[in-house]
């Protein structure tokens, strides 16, 4: 049973940093794209950034292009998403996901195969 679990949210000011971590386990994590996703109340879960299996490829939505950097570190089975100059739309439940089938990243949620429960990012104006 894959299992992710994400950590790292919590509630900051803008222009504040965080970094969120989401660690596998139950599989061979370097096996796995690996993505991270955002949702607020009443709307679907919105792509913000992905990574290749071997780490050397990377997507972001354009409103994390410059200040959200994702990455991973295949010998702790974990991803990283580095967030600095939050902003209040930031707001969010960030889950990570991790796609078993993707070529070299996957933009859509319908492409991952798990997710982890979510972590909280508030980002206070």
């Amino acid at each position: 049973q894959v299992q992710l679990v994400e950590s790292g949210g919590a509630l900051v000011q803008a222009g504040a940093s965080l970094r969120l971590s989401c660690t596998v386990s139950g599989d061979t994590f370097a096996h796995y794209v690996m993505g991270w996703f955002r949702q607020t109340p009443g709307n679907e879960r919105e792509f913000v950034a992905a990574i290749s299996r071997s780490g050397d490829n990377t997507q972001y939505v354009d409103s994390a292009k410059g200040r959200f950097i994702i990455s991973r570190e295949n010998a702790k089975n974990t991803v990283y998403l580095q967030m600095n100059a939050l902003k209040a739309e930031d707001t969010a439940v960030y889950y990570c996901g991790a796609s078993r089938y993707a070529k070299f990243w996957a933009l859509f949620a319908n492409e991952y195969n798990y997710w982890g429960q979510g972590t909280q990012v508030t980002v206070s104006s």
